[in-house]
């Protein structure tokens, strides 16, 4: 019975947010009375955070305080909370399914500590792996960050929170990130780094938007009226509000203008000592501000904030679901790049298994707002120890054991990679791991041939060095509280490896397609002020597009990810539906384990009448599949999946001809093809 009533609870939960996330005409209406009885006064200390993370409250107009929390893969800000695996895990999954439940999650892990809007997703993309907020963000695809933000911010808001979809837009970078303009050609902004926003308003109805802190061609984002009316508030039609991220804000009648509603941390700019004299002169109409409070209120009321207490006591705040999605994460977002016969790891009581490098007793995570302090965690030392007698675990965190030690080991797992102090918002990373890390893997090759490298990262790192030596690589992310059980597991084999990259690894950053571009240039933006700029030269050729285009083969492809099962793939047909195709095929599992195998489609265009990528991802399924079966995938790729934009119509475009559909297990691993005629 306790059960029933709490699943009824949580289906009413569920019903009550959902349709709330459109904002309704009633809202809007119940948002304007509010604002009409407010002072002047009252409206311009309304559009400025305080305290932080609140929103602040007009008691005498039934008008709540509204708490905000980080972050994208967990509740901070003064809380301990699940510590979920970071964005760019979340996206290695390539499962929509775990991407919503974690959203789910999160949602209720904010609903037990009375938070209303959770700061996340981030969905940047993944331009370059120097960008230290890689690991909070979706990849470097468009198409696949989009749905595991659709997922994600569908979940958070089905229990009652609003979700804040962020940076907007084009925040690639952290190096000085105040000071950067991102130089960006119109197509492709819009079909690369705007696709997963306009998800997020038109299809997953997020109610808010964070802007960044760089400039996009020479205006800052939180003043970039072409950014939020032209193209958020008008083209895509987003009614919640956009704040700013916090102390991004330059001037104040560029962030009225510009189409901001939220001054955030606090009213820097947009406070009633600068703004009452520009509505005084007349440069400023009052109404300006009433649609910025307007703009707030009616996204609260449509969550209905103003109507019920947002702390949930039946939610515990060591939240059990939470945990078992967590789990969850950890486990189908592991990449395994490599494995030559070291994996999964021998059992045996006289198999001792060696445990080497700073990553062994810790459980990293990326620093700033993505970093969350977890109620409980388990390091990968203490994830081996969990698998019994039968894998005897020797662990050497400071140091190196000595040669004889390692001689004798039946594996030997190299634990390294970044942490808090060095993949980190604010600052950018290195390509190479941090000191010692590089000769700690060479050591233990020296000594071993059954060297396994456990990755702990947030994108591509150099492997240079070591890649041929080891037998077996595995690439761990930042994979949350549960991630050393989940990496035990899968080295040990109880868990079959599924998750895939969702951005290229390459062997040298000087392969990477922005490496003559990441870096700024001094410049000046359009209102005369100093900034450096970063010329997206690369244009659409960013991450496979752009190996693909300039013939450069990556370490590891897009969309990579060995398994310890084999599949085949069969059948391929495509049949027309509504405006566009159902791709349909088989995938046999023709190994000796059970396991999911993500299959990927892209969509090349045949004779374009514009230069185009070769192929571009445009639809996949995650299918679990045992051993000896087979199963039957089906995916539907609308007409969307087949358009370009045309910058001379300002629109989204179809050349009618012929397309190649490639299926495939990653951008270099294509099984099957199709033509079609559009």
């Amino acid at each position: 019975m306790k059960k029933l009533i709490l699943l009824v609870a949580a289906i009413a939960l569920g019903t009550f947010a959902l349709s709330a996330q459109s904002i309704t005409k009633e809202d809007k209406d119940r948002a304007k009375a509010l604002v009409g009885k407010m002072t002047l006064e009252e409206k311009i200390d309304y559009i400025g955070g305080f305290d932080g993370f609140y929103i602040r409250g007009i008691e005498r107009l039934g008008i709540p305080q509204i708490r905000m929390a980080d972050g994208p893969q967990g509740v901070r800000n003064n809380t301990k909370s699940t510590l979920f695996a970071c964005g760019v895990a979340s996206a290695a999954t390539w499962n929509e399914e775990a991407m919503k439940e974690m959203g789910v999650g999160l949602g209720q892990d904010a609903r037990a500590r009375g938070v209303h809007i959770l700061l996340g997703p981030g969905v940047n993309i993944y331009r370059s792996p120097l960008c230290g907020r890689n690991f909070e963000y979706m990849g470097e695809d468009p198409y696949l960050a989009a749905r595991a933000a659709v997922n994600y911010i569908k979940g958070v808001q089905s229990q009652g929170v609003m979700a804040t979809i962020k940076h907007f837009a084009l925040n690639n970078q952290e190096y000085d990130r105040h000071h950067v303009s991102s130089d960006v050609d119109e197509r492709t902004i819009n079909e690369i780094y705007f696709p997963t926003f306009r998800a997020a308003v038109t299809e997953a109805k997020v109610g808010s938007v964070m802007t960044s802190y760089n400039l996009i061609n020479g205006v800052h984002a939180a003043e970039n009226p072409w950014l939020i009316r032209t193209n958020l508030k008008e083209a895509w039609g987003f009614q919640g509000f956009v704040m700013s991220d916090w102390t991004s804000t330059y001037t104040t009648l560029g962030c009225i203008r510009g189409g901001l509603d939220l001054e955030m941390p606090q009213a820097f700019q947009m406070n009633a000592e600068a703004i009452k004299p520009l509505i005084e002169a007349g440069i400023v109409e009052e109404s300006e501000i009433d649609e910025k409070v307007q703009n707030i209120l009616q996204a609260l009321i449509a969550f209905g904030f103003l109507d019920r207490p947002q702390l949930d006591k039946n939610i515990s705040e060591d939240n059990e679901y939470s945990r078992k999605i967590a789990y969850k994460l950890s486990c189908e977002s592991a990449v395994l790049l490599k494995n030559e016969g070291a994996l999964p790891l021998k059992s045996g009581k006289k198999n001792t298994i060696v445990l080497m490098g700073p990553n062994a007793d810790v459980i990293p995570c990326g620093g700033g707002s993505g970093r969350v302090d977890p109620i409980h965690s388990t390091s990968l030392a203490e994830g081996m120890k969990s698998l019994g007698k039968n894998y005897v675990t020797k662990l050497y965190k400071d140091g190196k054991p000595d040669a004889n030690t390692l001689k004798k080991a039946a594996a030997v797992i190299v634990s390294v990679g970044f942490d808090k102090t060095c993949e980190k918002e604010n600052s950018d990373r290195t390509f190479t791991l941090p000191a010692g890390q590089d000769e700690l893997i060479e050591y233990a090759c020296q000594h071993s041939d059954k060297v396994i490298v456990v990755i702990y990262a947030g994108g591509a790192i150099d492997m240079s060095r070591w890649q041929d030596k080891v037998s077996a690589i595995l690439m761990g992310w930042y994979p949350g509280q549960e991630g050393g059980q989940a990496i035990a597991n899968i080295l040990a084999g109880k868990v079959n490896p599924s998750g895939k990259l969702p951005m290229t690894f390459e062997k040298t950053l000087e392969d990477n397609p922005t490496y003559r571009f990441y870096y700024p240039v001094e410049a000046r933006t359009k209102r005369g002020m100093s900034c450096k700029t970063a010329f997206y030269g690369e244009g659409l050729f960013v991450g496979y597009r752009g190996y693909e285009r300039n013939g450069v083969e990556p370490a590891y492809p897009f969309g990579h990810g060995l398994s310890y099962t084999s599949f085949e793939y069969m059948a391929s047909n495509t049949i027309k539906s509504g405006d566009g195709y159902d791709v349909v095929f088989t995938v046999m599992n023709t190994g000796k384990y059970d396991g999911a195998e993500v299959s990927e489609i892209y969509v090349g265009e045949k004779n374009p009448c514009v230069v185009r990528p070769a192929k571009e991802l445009k639809g996949f399924a995650k299918t679990f599949i045992p051993k000896g079966k087979a199963a039957k995938v089906t995916v539907h790729l609308p007409k969307s999946a087949f358009e370009y934009y045309d910058v001379k119509s300002h629109s989204w475009t179809l050349n009618p001809g012929y397309f190649t559909i490639y299926i495939g297990s990653s951008s270099a691993d294509i099984r099957l093809t199709e033509e079609v005629l559009m």
